[in-house]
């Protein structure tokens, strides 16, 4: 249960800073800028990665010790790998990121230490 609660906190840190990005953008008159020149497959792949640690939620509570420990490191360092490569300056966007690659650090060592 330790493991599905910690990736709650990565998403809902995720989410709020996506929200936030889409708040300020918006504030400022600004379009959203997607990179990559068709925004149906970079949301595609958007919706992919954001994906995993959704299913970790459920996952790291419903398999077995190994296939979850597996999954869990995998899991958590594409998500971190997603977090730092999409990530901004904006100071919010640092706030929640670091949030996450700290919980994503500690689901690795919890994942780890078992």
């Amino acid at each position: 249960m330790k493991l599905s609660k910690l990736w709650i906190v990565v998403i809902l840190n995720i989410i709020f800073a996506d929200i936030l990005s889409i708040i300020i953008e918006l504030e400022n008159g600004n379009t959203l800028h997607i990179i990559g020149e068709d925004v149906k497959i970079t949301m595609a792949f958007a919706a992919l990665v954001i994906n995993i640690p959704i299913s970790m939620i459920y996952f790291s509570s419903m398999l077995s010790s190994n296939l979850n420990r597996m999954l869990n490191l995998i899991s958590a360092v594409l998500t971190i790998a997603f977090v730092i490569g999409g990530g901004s300056w904006m100071p919010h966007y640092i706030v929640c990121s670091t949030i996450e690659v700290i919980v994503l650090l500690i689901i690795i060592w919890t994942t780890i230490k078992r």
